[in-house]
């Protein structure tokens, strides 16, 4: 082989080995770990699934999704550790306060995403709303904290109301006094 000719096929490698590499990029893999079943979380996957697809996300095309269903919180934890290893992306946490302890717990690095309706300073998630720092946020609407202040302030604006409700999309809260 003539020195030209080397040079040439070294170029043309240099110039391919990058378009190849772009090719086979595999698409990011996103860690869901959840205490319930599956058909119980219908409607929280679905929405999951919208927001990923409004992003430009969706799965199967350009992103895959690892579920991991713990029927109970006894095995977070292990299944926490088993999507660290599989080295997801990220990890939504989507199984109350328990999983997201359990992703917290599982790694330092990967961004763990949770929704929980509790407050997560109070439970050890993050130290601090504002700045939850490290590799963890999330979202809490409050429904332990404000439900029963929103059942006060019902029964101070309807004092002479014997039976009260609230409805909200996540859960149905029913209330009886005498």
């Amino acid at each position: 082989m003539k020195r030209r000719e080397f040079i040439t096929l070294i170029g043309c490698a240099a110039v391919a080995s990058p378009l190849a590499a772009r090719a086979q990029q595999a698409v990011p893999v996103i860690g869901y770990l959840a205490s319930g079943l599956p058909n119980n979380a219908r409607d929280p996957m679905q929405a999951f699934r919208r927001g990923l697809s409004e992003a430009g996300y969706d799965e199967g095309r350009n992103v895959a999704i690892e579920y991991r269903w713990g029927d109970g919180y006894g095995r977070l934890a292990e299944m926490a550790v088993d999507l660290v290893q599989r080295k997801v992306a990220a990890i939504v946490a989507a199984g109350g306060v328990p999983s997201a302890l359990a992703a917290k717990a599982a790694t330092t690095t990967i961004p763990v995403i949770f929704a929980v309706g509790a407050d997560p300073v109070a439970f050890g998630i993050v130290p601090s709303l504002n700045r939850p720092s490290g590799n963890i946020t999330g979202i809490t609407n409050l429904n332990l904290e404000l439900g029963q202040k929103r059942m006060e302030l019902l029964h101070e604006m309807m004092p002479g109301v014997i039976r009260r409700g609230v409805s909200t999309p996540i859960c149905e809260l029913r209330y009886c006094s005498t």
